[in-house]
């Protein structure tokens, strides 16, 4: 009985490691978007507040696609400035 036990054991563990060892590897992790620079980020750092503060954490950690989405749909309020960084990434 014991000795089934051991050898259901190692077998798994065989099929296990057989199993991993042919699976592809995995692609790196997706990185942060980039925010733009220090200008960019001055030009709509206001409207930012104004606009959509609710989305913005105090860890840092801000969803940068919400944001965007946010600023897109106050487009007509949000100022020239923010709105031709906007244009330049293509938004």
């Amino acid at each position: 009985m014991i000795r089934t036990c051991v050898y259901t054991i190692a077998l798994a563990l065989i099929v296990v490691t057989a199993a991993r060892a042919q699976m592809p590897p995995q692609p790196p992790p997706v990185k942060t978007p980039m925010q733009g620079t220090d200008q960019e980020r001055t030009a709509c750092h206001p409207d930012v507040m104004r606009y959509c503060k609710t989305l913005v954490r105090e860890d840092g950690q801000d969803d940068v696609f919400a944001i965007l989405s946010c600023l897109q749909s106050n487009r007509t309020k949000i100022s020239n400035a923010c709105q031709q960084v906007l244009a330049s990434h293509g938004q």
